[in-house]
Order: structure tokens, then C-alpha cells, then sequence
């Protein structure tokens, strides 16, 4: 497989220009369906991110930074629109990139389109507001971009996290520096020229690929930087929040999770299966908000269950341009990991599994795994995995199931199958997570709806309107006239 690429990706977007990164050094991206090298990116380090965010600021106090709110969303439904023209080739460059699906690849590059199209549509709809106060005063609210953001984007959804961060960004007018995984950066290269296509202004964004260590820690603690949006892991993180954090610069973390489904006996089993199964193994497992544990009600256990080995069994796993149900993880490394965790659970019972289909030795597959009867405390009920693995946890009581939900360190989502309203409310409120989703799962990937978790999950929200206050800061002015 080759990434139909109409660019040199061993090259660097500064202050729009595409050049080599200083040291000259690359980096070669694996194709994770078979192990092949794919291309070279460049290997950008601290004086790349210091030439990047002296251009970010360039753009700010120049043409980017002059444009109004209108001008600024008619460019990004144009980007929306541009990238739709793309979405094919688009969706073939992340499928041999991160080994995804063709066809989830696909819907990711449709998704970015419709992150643009919503922005450029809120651009100029984030109003301020006045506020009642002493007699001879009237004061009111602003609200302002927070200058040059970073962004550090991860390896399993680039273009839709892209699209959620810098879209939000730009629209609140911020000039962007975006450092993508190095293990998966084609759509995002590719995403910066086809802004540049549309005609984004020099600088606005600004794009640096390298390994995390070197260009994102430097983009982390950078001291031009006045805002972090991280996606990835707890520990990385912690890492960029600390870094930030010399700076005293806010920070987006979008971290792990262990998002549960609890299916109660009164629950519509038809409806709920496809979602049970579809959140633990799309992306081969590899999302943030995967639901990787299944809490059912004693009265229905074993019918979910049986249920999902059956459609367990008949997954189907192989290279990503197949499009098949699963593709290979991004990576052996990450292969690896997932592996040890499946030997932690040789104490479990395995219900099903799923079954390769002309996966070559070299590529980074894992079978999709159904665990059964797993106790709560369990390290594969506890800790992310970050695979195509689920378990299957029984619980009796309604309090029994929010104790077992609220039992990780984690809260993103979860979602509740139940015909009772009142047990709906209740839940909903219960639970802890950021996003609850009642009798469904994800909502459609939810452009709209606010995404970002708590506890080790993260902290601040990104997608829907409400991204676009956490990349804005307020300003109060009170006028006195008397």
C-alpha cells in the first residue's frame, strides 16, 4: 500500500512557508498493516517550534489577527468545504498511515469537513454580554483569543482532533502551532496545505512534526505559547501540564478512560448491541472514549453475553485498505502492550474472540477479545487498555452498577440502557463522566456535543460551542460616565 501523498512530507510548515526542518534529520512513518516504511517526516526540534511560534505571533499582529469574525468562519466553511473535495484521498493517506479502515478512515476525513463547517458557522456568533451594576457605569464582557496555542495531536483520530482543536482555535482567532504524533502525521501535512489552498494566512498555522520528547516537549514549555491543547496519555499529560505550568499557561488535557455501558434487565437488547460491541472495537480498540467495560444486570447477562461472542466471532481483523471491522493497531509497540494485558487476563474467561484474515506477520494485529464474569477490581476492568479488548462485569443493583461505573480513575463516558426515565435521570447525574449518553452511544461522533472528561481523564472541553470559550479568554471593561 502507498499514501497517494501530493506533498514532501519530510518538510515543515513555518509562517507558511514548507521547508526542512534545521537539523535535517527524519524520521520514518510504518505502514501498520504490514510493516513497511510508508514515508519520511521531518525530525523538528526546539529551534523549529521557537521558528514556528515567532510566526504564530507574526500572523497575530498581521493579517490574521485583522480579520474579523466573518472573514475568519468564511475561510474555515471554505477549508470544510476544500477538504470534502479530498475526503478519498484523505481517507487512503490515514488508512495506510494509522492502519485504520478505509471506511472509518473515511468517515474521520468527513468529520474534519464537518468541524469546519461548524466553526466557520459559530465564528462570529460568540457574543460577550452586559452586565447590570452601579448607576453611572455600564459594563460588558469580550471575548478574546488567547494568542498563539499548541497543539499536540495523537496518532489514532489526527484529522478529527485536529479538526476539534485548531478549528476551535482559529475560529476564537488564535494563530496555531500543531506538533501531530510522530508515529501519524500525513493527514495533518496534508490538512495545512489544503488550508493554505483555501488561502489561510501565513503563520496562522504553523505545523512541526518531530518526536514528542524533543519538538513537543519544547512546544509544551514554550514561553510564546499561551494556551496547550493535549490529546494522549495520563502520563505524557501530567508531563505537559507541568511544563505549561512554568509558564502559567492554561492547558485542554484530553486524557484516557475505561468508559462503561450499563445494560439493565428492562433494556431494548437489539438496539443496544451493535453499540455495546462497535465502542470497544472501532480503531481497532485505540479511542479515548472506547467502552471497554460492559456492566449487565444479572436478569440479562447471559443473553448479552452470548450475544456478543456471537457478534464477537464474527469480527473479522486485516490491512486497513481491506475495510474490514478491525484493522491493526498503529504499531508493534503498541501491539505489545496489548498482548501483555491479554496474558494478564489468562485468569479470566475468554467468551470469544475475533479472527485474523489475510493479516500479514508484519503488520500489528491483535484479535478482538471478549473477557466474561470479570471482577470489578480486575486489572483489565481498572486500566486503559488501548485495544480490541472488552469485559463483560454482572452487577444486581442500580447502586451495585454506579459503584462499579465510578469505580477507575478515569471519567469520560458512559451510557445507560434502560427503559426507566426516572433510573435515567438518576444515572445520568450519578455517574461520573463527561459525557452520559442515554439508550445510545457517541451520538455520531457528536461534532456538536461538548467533549472531555474528569479525573484522570482530563480536564477542560473541546468540540461543540463550548470549545470555543476554553480557546478564548474573557475580558471585563466597566466604563464610568456618570
Amino acid at each position: 500500500m502507498t499514501a497517494p501523498l501530493w506533498f514532501d512530507p519530510t518538510e515543515i510548515l513555518i509562517g507558511g512557508t514548507w521547508q526542512p526542518c534545521t537539523s535535517g534529520q527524519t524520521i520514518p512513518l510504518i505502514n501498520p498493516s504490514n510493516g513497511s516504511e510508508l514515508a519520511l517526516i521531518a525530525r523538528g526540534k526546539g529551534d523549529d517550534i521557537d521558528a514556528a511560534v515567532s510566526a504564530a505571533q507574526s500572523a497575530l499582529d498581521g493579517e490574521w489577527g485583522r480579520m474579523t469574525a466573518l472573514e475568519r468562519g468564511r475561510l474555515l466553511t471554505e477549508i470544510g468545504r476544500r477538504v470534502l473535495d479530498y475526503v478519498d484521498t484523505l481517507a487512503e493517506i490515514e488508512a495506510c498511515d494509522v492502519g485504520k479502515p478505509l471506511g472509518q478512515a473515511r468517515a474521520d476525513a468527513v468529520a474534519l469537513a464537518r468541524y469546519m463547517e461548524f466553526y466557520g458557522g459559530a465564528a462570529d456568533k460568540v457574543h460577550g454580554a452586559t452586565i447590570p451594576y452601579l448607576d453611572g457605569y455600564t459594563v460588558y464582557t469580550l471575548r478574546e483569543p488567547h494568542g498563539v496555542t499548541g497543539h499536540i495531536v495523537p496518532w489514532n483520530y489526527p484529522m478529527q482532533i485536529i479538526g476539534r482543536s485548531v478549528g476551535a482555535a482559529l475560529t476564537m482567532g488564535n494563530a496555531c502551532v500543531l506538533k501531530p504524533a510522530e508515529e501519524a502525521c500525513l493527514t495533518a501535512l496534508a490538512f495545512a496545505r489544503i488550508c493554505q489552498e483555501v488561502g489561510l494566512p501565513d503563520g496562522a498555522l504553523n505545523v512541526v512534526t518531530g518526536l514528542g520528547t524533543e519538538a513537543g516537549a519544547a512546544l509544551s514549555g514554550h514561553p510564546g505559547i499561551h494556551h496547550i491543547s493535549f490529546t494522549g496519555s495520563v502520563r505524557t499529560g501530567a508531563l505537559v501540564q507541568q511544563a505549561a505550568g512554568a509558564n502559567v499557561v492554561p492547558v485542554t488535557l484530553e486524557l484516557g478512560g475505561k468508559s462503561p455501558q450499563l445494560v439493565f434487565d428492562d433494556a431494548d437488547i437489539d438496539a443496544a448491541l451493535p453499540f455495546l460491541v462497535n465502542a470497544g472495537i472501532q480503531n481497532a480498540g485505540q479511542t479515548c472514549s472506547a467502552s471497554s467495560r460492559i456492566l449487565v444486570q444479572r436478569g440479562v447477562y447471559d443473553t448479552v453475553r452470548d450475544r456478543m461472542a456471537e457478534a464477537y466471532r464474527g469480527l473479522t481483523v486485516g490491512p486497513a485498505m481491506d475495510d474490514l471491522r478491525v484493522g491493526p493497531l498503529i504499531s508493534n509497540r503498541q501491539r505489545d502492550i496489548v498482548r501483555g494485558f491479554l496474558d494478564k487476563g489468562a485468569d479470566l474467561t475468554v467468551a470469544a474472540t475475533g479472527k485474523l484474515q489475510n493479516a500479514p506477520e508484519t503488520g500489528a494485529y491483535v484479535v478482538p477479545t471478549l473477557f466474561a464474569d470479570v471482577p470489578p477490581d480486575h486489572t483489565l476492568a481498572r486500566d486503559e487498555i488501548f485495544g480490541p479488548v472488552q469485559v463483560l462485569i454482572p452487577f444486581d443493583t442500580e447502586e451495585e452498577a454506579v459503584r462499579i461505573a465510578n469505580g477507575t480513575d478515569y471519567g469520560l463516558v458512559a451510557a445507560i440502557w434502560t427503559a426507566n426515565g426516572a433510573r435515567q435521570m438518576r444515572l445520568a447525574r450519578a455517574l461520573r463522566a463527561g459525557q452520559v449518553f442515554i439508550n445510545n452511544y457517541g451520538a455520531g461522533g457528536g461534532v456538536e456535543l461538548p467533549f472531555g472528561g474528569t479525573g484522570k481523564s482530563g480536564h477542560g472541553r473541546e468540540k461543540g460551542f463550548e470549545a470555543l470559550y476554553g480557546f478564548s479568554t474573557l475580558k471585563t471593561v466597566a466604563a464610568h460616565h456618570g
